[in-house]
């Protein structure tokens, strides 16, 4: 586990590019945190350092997901917020996504409950300040171990 103290905005969105240095295809994210923690500002961080144009990326409160095909990696970007249950996401295809070729950014995947997969890598995101937020990453699996040593580092440079 690592913890990183953001102090702005524009340190969440260079937090973001960073982690997506070292992302590749079917690598999940789950990202956890109250309204306005800065999820949705993370995934746009992680977008620009996959080459997206992270202005065209939204939250999809109301479509569930979002793919966006413009980088070097498809990114499926998944915001769960107004999910009621678990198993309403299961007649999306949502597994098509998870182990698909692209990258899956999961906003409020808390909602997923049983439905998480086994293998990903977690980021808490904690209010701290009017602007400064703590991100706590944990990896659950081989590939993300792997990836959150990569992550340690690029973040330290």
């Amino acid at each position: 586990m690592i913890k990183i103290i953001s102090n702005s905005v524009k340190q969440t969105l260079k937090i973001g590019r960073r982690i997506a240095r070292d992302l590749r295809g079917s690598d999940i994210i789950c990202l956890f945190g109250q309204l306005g923690s800065g999820k949705t500002v993370l995934t746009k961080g992680i977008a620009g350092g996959l080459r997206m144009d992270k202005r065209r990326i939204i939250s999809p409160s109301f479509v569930l997901i979002r793919q966006y095909n413009q980088g070097k990696l498809p990114l499926y970007h998944f915001d769960l917020y107004r999910l009621k249950a678990a198993r309403d996401i299961l007649a999306l295809g949502y597994e098509e996504y998870l182990y698909g070729n692209g990258v899956t950014v999961i906003e409020w995947a808390d909602r997923l409950e049983y439905l998480l997969p086994p293998e990903f890598l977690k980021i808490q995101l904690f209010i701290k300040g009017d602007k400064q937020r703590l991100l706590r990453f944990t990896a659950f699996g081989e590939r993300y171990k792997e990836l959150l040593d990569k992550i340690h580092e690029n973040i330290r440079h």
